[in-house]
């Protein structure tokens, strides 16, 4: 089964830039499923107010429910205080697996990391051609799981690319994901120096082809059970230890209140998704048995 680990869904409020003004899915599915990909995650656009926009995702993995997994879009400034309730209820009420943070907005802060811990949920972040961000963060929180958008770089910044390839050898709890990296030679040297298991195929959609991105991944000649890791084993493996049946229990233990998010959105109904057991182990022949 194919995952593709990157991909942003709805309208952005700006409107001075694709990324922030829609991210039209249909087209994308379309492609993604000529493609071969079976489940993609999906995330917001750039969005003004992030409450609203999660809720507008969550309307469109309901609509899709057998092919999208949502993550939690946050804005570490502009949400601060309230980023744990946005997560929890993320999490609660539509199973979403993950926190997104864009560095072009504001980095991860120690709030963030302590949400993405209290829940187990990885952190997929963006750091804009900024990757001694991950030096800070990855030894501060070892417990939590980081995926490096884009190799460090969306921008073609070869010095960020060489350094995230240092990084996801170095630390056991770094990742990277290779969507829009052209210079495909630092996805090899990825590869070389971490090994298939710190690797997700993703593909920034559905601005960039996702067919295209996963053409790369096929061009790395991997044998199958090592690019089965790639194209959605090691995702799976870092989602399934997500708290999400605890949510409830983790809001009342810190005595937080989520009314007033809640309120500021419509009731969205999702199908529970079906994670394999946490105390499985991951093999490449399951990849197929899995249902998110």
């Amino acid at each position: 089964m194919i995952i593709d680990c990157h991909c942003h869904a709805g309208k952005g409020d700006r409107l001075t830039a694709p990324w922030n003004t829609e991210a039209n899915i249909d087209n994308y599915l379309r492609r993604a499923r000529a493609a071969g990909i079976a489940k993609t995650v999906v995330v917001a656009a750039f969005h003004t107010d992030y409450a609203k926009a999660n809720a507008e995702v969550a309307r469109i993995v309901a609509r899709h429910s057998g092919r999208l997994i949502g993550f939690v879009f946050v804005h570490a400034t502009r949400d601060a205080g309230r980023i744990f309730r946005m997560v929890a209820l993320a999490l609660r009420r539509w199973r979403f697996r993950g926190i997104k943070i864009h560095g072009y907005e504001a980095m991860p802060t120690r709030e963030v990391c302590d949400t993405a811990r209290a829940f187990r949920l990885p952190i997929f972040v963006d750091v804009v051609s900024r990757p001694e961000v991950i030096d800070m963060l990855a030894p501060q929180y070892p417990d939590v799981n980081f995926i490096v958008a884009h190799l460090g770089s969306y921008t073609d910044d070869w010095r960020a690319h060489q350094q995230v390839v240092y990084q996801v050898a170095r630390y056991p709890n770094v990742y990277a994901d290779t969507s829009a990296v052209r210079r495909f030679d630092y996805i090899v040297e990825a590869v070389k120096r971490a090994g298939p298991g710190k690797l997700m195929f993703g593909s920034d959609g559905p601005w960039i082809h996702p067919g295209v991105e996963l053409h790369k991944i096929r061009l790395l000649g991997l044998p199958k059970d090592q690019e089965a890791l790639v194209l959605g084993g090691n995702l799976l493996r870092l989602m399934r230890q997500a708290r999400i049946g605890e949510a409830a229990a983790l809001l009342v233990r810190r005595g937080k209140e989520i009314q007033e998010i809640e309120s500021e959105i419509s009731e969205v109904s999702v199908a529970v998704p079906q994670l394999p057991d946490p105390g499985s182990q991951l093999t490449a022949g399951d990849l197929s048995e899995y249902q998110l």
